[in-house]
Parts: C-alpha cells; structure tokens; sequence
C-alpha cells in the first residue's frame, strides 16, 4: 500500500506528522522523496499569515522532492474578490497563481464562492459540497421542517435557494430591494477625458459624446413568496458580517414567518456577527466547520455547528489511491 504524509498545523493524530507553522522556517524532519504530501489549512482570523505558512511549507516539500502536495483548504480565502471590481484586483486569480509557483498539485476545499474560481488554477481543484450535510441537518434537527420556505436573502442566491427547496420539496421565497448588498455605484473618478486644466491647452479630439448609463435605483424590500405561518430558512455559502442577515429576518418577521434559520457552508462570524445573531429575530445559525469559530460559539449559543470532515477524510482517502470522486459528487448538479 502507498504511504501519504499528511501536515496539519493544529493537532496530532495517529499516523499523522505533525509539523508546527513557525514564523521564520519550515524543517521537515523526514524524507518525503517521492510521497504524496497533504498540507491540511483551515484560514483563521489571521488570514494572510495563514496563507504565508501554506506557501512556505509548500514550497518546502517542493524542494524535498515530494511527488504530489496536495492542499486541503475546507474554506479558499479571498473567494469572493474573483470579479473586477473598478480599479481593484482579482485577488482570488493571484493566489492560485502563488500556490501552483510554490509547488501545489492538486487543491481540495469547499464551496467555492464562485465555481469559475476552479478556472483560475491550472491544476486539479475538487470542489466539494457542503449542501447534503446541510440539508440533513434541516431533515433531523429542525421539527416541522415541512412547514418551512427556503430563502434567498437577494437574487444572485436564487440558483442555491432552488436547489435546497427542490430536494427538500418546498416553497422557494426570494428577496429582492434595498437590503441587497452590491457594489457600490460611487464616483471613483473614471471620467473621460478629463477635466482640462486653466493652464493647458491641446489639440486632441474633445472626446465622443456617448449614452450615459442611467443610475441604479434600489426598489423598496420585497418579499417574492408567501412566507406567513412558515418556517423561514435562509441558505448562503458564507455568512461574514450579518447585518443584511439580520435585516432580512426582520423583513420576514414583519410577513409571518414565526421561526428563521440561517443556513450557510462557511461561518467567518466576524466583528460582531455573535452579538447582533443574539439579539436580532434570528432563532437559529447553523454553519459548518469549515472555519474555526468556537468563540463566536461561547459568545453565542444560536450558532450551531455541522461536521464536514468526513468527506474530506474521503476526498484525502481516494485521491491517494487513486480512486474516483464522482462518489463524492452523486446528484449533484452545475446549480448546486
């Protein structure tokens, strides 16, 4: 049987070599010549550290002449700055490009914020779902369940909305106005030409009069669907700062519904996600492990965790031996 070296930077397990991240070095204590090297790296708060540390041990067992070195990253940081935005980056191709220079083979992670992301890489990407966990939970955890509505808290959730209310044979509500996030329409000073100065002349063409874009106007909130007397569940991939999770439960409290639940694969919870959770209309936030937030946990016993390890134990498992994912990815569809 084929050995595999896998490197975590938090706990020990049997069969594991465990490597700490240091600052400053990387000493691996083994030979790896030859071994198929998983870098197990889950993004704490200090998420450009923690990218660091990935890139540094790669780059280590690159020059150790390890075979493959796969990186298991449960949530991809940077995820969702994969658009360009104004004057702004693609932050998300940027660090593919790094981690396939420092020496990774192959990436495992999980719902990716966007699937075309897996197109920035020019190696292997599985992309894992989150959803049957998810949904296994509502089935189990959540009394009346068939009582409940899925929610999209804006358009651009929709396709995920339809695929949870479709395998659970429910209702779909979608919200639509003002407590949408999207990118900000500021001036940011494209203009063109631009203005002439009082001292400076030239005799270049004074520019082509075009169509102006006519400015976006936020509709008033609402609610597509009838949530009154149902159990509200709204489904997301990430939950990170919650304002616009909170407004949208008081939005749908106002309409009837008498229990919401926040359903979403990665809780980033930051600043101070647990204390507006505990005291808005929200009765339940569930996310997966996939990022650590066992404080925001103490500091809010509405969180509630679903494990995921078990599919990236097989995913590691399979792709060692060679085996095929598709097992990974039974029903699972383009929308999912």
């Amino acid at each position: 049987m084929k050995e595999a070296t896998v490197f975590l930077g938090t706990f020990n397990a049997a069969n594991i070599f465990l490597v700490p991240f240091p600052r400053s070095v990387v000493d691996v204590k083994e030979s790896v010549r030859g071994q198929d090297i998983f870098i197990i790296q889950t993004i704490p708060r200090d998420v450009n550290t923690a990218i660091m540390e990935l890139l540094v041990m790669a780059y280590a067992l690159k020059t150790n002449c390890a075979k493959n070195i796969i990186g298991v990253i449960p949530y991809f940081p940077y995820s969702k700055q994969c658009k360009m935005r104004k004057r702004g980056s693609i932050v998300c191709k940027l660090l593919a490009s790094m981690l396939a220079k420092a020496g990774l083979t192959h990436i495992i992670t999980m719902d990716l914020h966007q699937k075309e992301i897996q197109g920035f890489f020019s190696f292997p990407v599985d992309n894992l779902r989150a959803s049957p966990f998810l949904l296994q939970y509502i089935q189990e955890e959540i009394p009346d369940y068939r009582n409940a509505i899925i929610v999209a808290k804006s358009p651009s959730a929709a396709k995920r909305a339809q695929s949870y209310a479709e395998r659970l044979r429910l209702g779909l509500a979608v919200m639509h106005g003002e407590a949408q996030c999207s990118e900000s329409d500021m001036a940011d000073g494209r203009h063109s030409p631009p203005p002439m100065s009082s001292g400076r002349t030239t005799s270049g063409h004074p520019g082509l009069e075009l169509p102006l874009m006519m400015a976006k106007e936020k509709p008033p909130i609402t609610v597509v669907g009838d949530v009154g007397g149902r159990i509200a569940i709204i489904v997301d991939d990430i939950i990170d700062d919650v304002e616009d999770f909170v407004a949208a439960a008081e939005i749908l409290k106002e309409r009837g519904a008498y229990k919401i639940y926040i359903m979403a694969t990665h809780g980033l919870l930051s600043a101070e996600a647990p204390r507006l959770i505990e005291e808005s209309a929200i009765d339940e936030v569930v996310v997966t492990n996939t990022v650590p937030h066992e404080v925001q946990k103490l500091q809010c016993p509405k969180i509630k965790t679903v494990d995921v390890s078990m599919i990236l134990a097989e995913a590691i498992r399979r792709i060692h031996n060679g085996e095929s994912m598709a097992y990974l990815f039974r029903n699972i569809t383009v929308d999912d």
